[in-house]
């Protein structure tokens, strides 16, 4: 691979980004660094060979848990005729370590010495984030015979990075050094072992026990090869779904997060660089997403967000009886109360969605045994929905942040400040209720009554949650409509009035079940018309809005999870071939990514640029984003478990040729389907 800015190595916990030559050098505006539990534990990592600094040939890499880093000494302009090659290879999984070999091509001995500059800001991710580094403790320093201590304290709050190396170096404050003497193809190498430690009252590492995918490259590969193994196999006349399904599961593999104090589970986590922690939200729609292909995924994530699912009222971390959380992290912000992610509560959606993928999850896996582990947690997410959520009194889910000095405005999945408005641009006021969340807290009834009825023993509870449901969607409908455009609000205002523009929460409205089956059909003409869909995805906001920004984070641009969701509606409501369109557009998108679909690319029509635009501070890998080709591939093979069994209703684009998912797994226990494209794409919109 060429050299280009950044390079990501992630393993869950932990992750790096760096330059093409493997070098860190933090700066304001860039999370460069080594970083765990959202802590920065390298600041500055870099090379030099007699003073001079490195240039990249090339990098590869390797696995997501490693790459391998080509050098040679001087600038790009004299390198041609260098005498020495540089290789570094470093992998992260649970620590941070690398190799580097220097090799002596010169027909004479050559006398270096090797530098490698460390320092550690020890910053919180929200202060690089925010671009603010305030350190309120103490850094320090310490030279040791065989290792160099980089540490930080305040208080009880502890956080220490320990380098050592396999040939003995002189250490100093500010990194170590090698005197080396080559022969002529000689070759020499050692090997630096970088330890993070997360300390804290009692001394206490609070990583001990936790599970990490392996401490040495053979485990981190055994691990990956394991995971692999398991998941399905998808082979297709169309190659690029198939490298872009493989490219998928890799990277949920490198996406699994290990929370702290919870025996070692894993779930997947947001995304890089900023969102390597849980998120209820997050974790629950890739789980959604990826059911059919990483199912101990979902079982997990149910048990980790239950519990910590909230039992009291706490207006800093917006917690409230029974809602389930929205983020957690592990800096030192959140350790000092200088942010409410401890965790933080503040979502509206993730609390009704955990109802549904417990439904779902029993529907593919046949575990009741869950279902009934979790019946106390489900009772107590309904009676947040009906008691604490409903802040007016009008039947429908609101949101109004509590913690106004760094809680989030707007609760739902676009949470960004002005995301929701009125068709004149205008943003409403507080406590706002979003459609999509309206649909979730439905789809949840529908579903705990199921569930009470064949698990819980409760038919008189079933019951009622049936009502509710119904009486719902009747209010819904009638509350939501905006006539004059044949589609739902966004949202409504405390005061009833419609946020009238047209958005792509429609989608997600279909998949939860609470479009009326009149009204699904325009529902799915704005889906796959030109005001919504681009050729690539599905805009967040509509072309024509006032707010309408092709690359506005939620007003415009396109986002791989939301498209996919869109799909999945429209085929719950028998619109396959307009969902084929859809999941056509996004896979082909993939291609221009290598694969790793980002969590958001510009919404310019696909006519005007030919490929996707790149959303300038989009991460990626980002988990649901991740999941969006696992769900298009369920949607477009019409994958559903059906009374016990896996049904299979196919319905491909023309082009992409045949699909083959191979051992599918369930309570079926593994099964295949096979599709064949037969769609023709130019008749739709006709």
């Amino acid at each position: 691979m060429a050299p280009s800015h950044t390079v990501r190595i992630l393993d869950g916990n932990t992750f790096v980004v760096c330059e093409a030559t493997g070098d860190i050098e933090a700066t304001p505006t860039e999370p460069t660094g080594l970083f765990s539990l959202d802590t920065r534990f390298l600041s500055k990592w870099v090379l030099t060979v007699n003073g001079e600094r490195l240039n990249a040939l090339s990098y590869d890499d390797l696995q997501y848990f490693e790459s391998r880093f080509f050098l040679v000494p001087g600038l790009a302009t004299h390198y041609v005729d260098a005498k020495l090659s540089i290789i570094r290879e470093r992998a992260v999984g649970g620590s941070f370590r690398e190799s580097i070999t220097i090799l002596n091509h010169d027909e004479k001995a050559v006398d270096l010495e090797i530098r490698m500059d460390a320092a550690c800001d020890f910053a919180d991710l929200f202060e690089v984030k925010d671009e603010i580094l305030n350190k309120k403790g103490e850094i320090y320093s310490e030279v040791e015979p065989d290792r160099l201590r980089l540490g930080y304290r305040r208080g009880n709050f502890k956080r220490e990075t320990v380098i050592s190396s396999s040939v003995p170096p002189r250490y100093d404050r500010n990194g170590f050094g090698y005197t080396v003497h080559l022969e002529p193809n000689e070759q020499w190498d050692t090997a630096i072992d970088v330890q993070t430690l997360a300390v804290g009252p009692g001394g206490r590492d609070l990583r001990m026990g936790l599970r990490v995918h392996g401490t040495e490259r053979l485990a981190l590969q055994h691990d990956l090869e394991d995971w692999i193994a398991k998941a399905p196999k998808v082979n297709s006349e169309h190659g690029q779904v198939a490298a872009t399904y493989r490219k998928c599961i890799v990277d949920l593999a490198a996406l699994r997060f290990s929370p702290l104090s919870l025996g070692g589970q894993t779930l997947p986590a947001a995304g890089l660089p900023w969102f390597m922690t849980m998120f209820g939200r997050d974790s629950i729609l890739t789980c959604l997403q990826t059911l059919p292909f990483t199912p101990e995924l979902s079982a997990t994530t149910l048990r980790i967000l239950a519990a910590l699912q909230g039992t009291r009222f706490d207006d800093f971390r917006e917690e409230d009886p029974g809602r389930i959380l929205h983020e957690m992290r592990y800096g030192e912000s959140a350790a000092f109360e200088e942010q409410p992610h401890s965790p933080y509560y503040g979502a509206v959606d993730s609390t009704p969605l955990f109802v549904v993928l417990l439904d779902e999850y029993e529907q593919w896996s046949g575990d009741g045994a869950l279902v009934k582990e979790l019946e106390q947690e489900c009772r107590r997410a309904f009676t947040w929905i009906d008691d604490y959520a409903d802040l007016i009194g009008s039947g429908y889910i609101w949101y109004e942040r509590r913690n106004t000095d760094t809680g989030l405005e707007n609760q739902c999945w676009k949470d960004s400040w002005d995301s929701i408005s009125y068709r004149d641009g205008t943003l409403p006021p507080f406590p706002r209720a979003t459609c999509e969340v309206q649909g979730y807290a439905y789809d949840a009834k529908v579903r705990g009554a199921r569930l009470a009825r064949e698990f819980w023993g409760d038919p008189a509870f079933a019951d009622q949650l049936e009502r509710e449901a119904a009486a719902l969607k009747e209010r819904f409908n009638r509350d939501w409509w905006v006539a004059d455009g044949g589609y739902y609000a966004l949202a409504l205002d405390p005061e009833g009035r419609q946020c009238d523009v047209l958005s792509s929460n429609i989608g997600h409205l279909m998949w939860s079940g609470i479009v009326d089956d009149d009204r699904a059909e325009q529902i799915a003409h704005h889906l796959v018309g030109p005001r919504l869909f681009t050729g690539w995805g599905v805009r967040t906001l509509a072309e024509g809005e006032v707010r309408y920004n092709p690359i506005g984070y939620h007003n415009g641009a396109v986002w791989p999870f939301d498209t996919s969701f869109c799909a999945w509606g429209l085929r719950r409501y028998g619109f396959a071939d307009e969902a084929a369109v859809i999941a056509n557009g996004i896979l082909d998108a993939a291609r221009y990514f290598d694969g790793r679909l980002p969590e958001a690319f510009g919404g310019y029509p696909r006519e005007q640029t030919k490929f996707p635009v790149e959303y300038p501070t989009a991460c990626s890998p980002q988990a649901w984003s991740t999941g969006a080709p696992l769900l298009l591939l369920r949607t477009m093979l019409g994958l559903e478990p059906h009374d016990g069994h896996l049904a299979v209703e196919p319905r491909l684009p023309v082009g992409m040729g045949r699909i083959e998912v191979l051992d599918i797994p369930g309570r079926w226990g593994r099964v295949d389907a096979f599709a064949r494209g037969r769609l023709d794409l130019h008749q739709l919109g006709d």
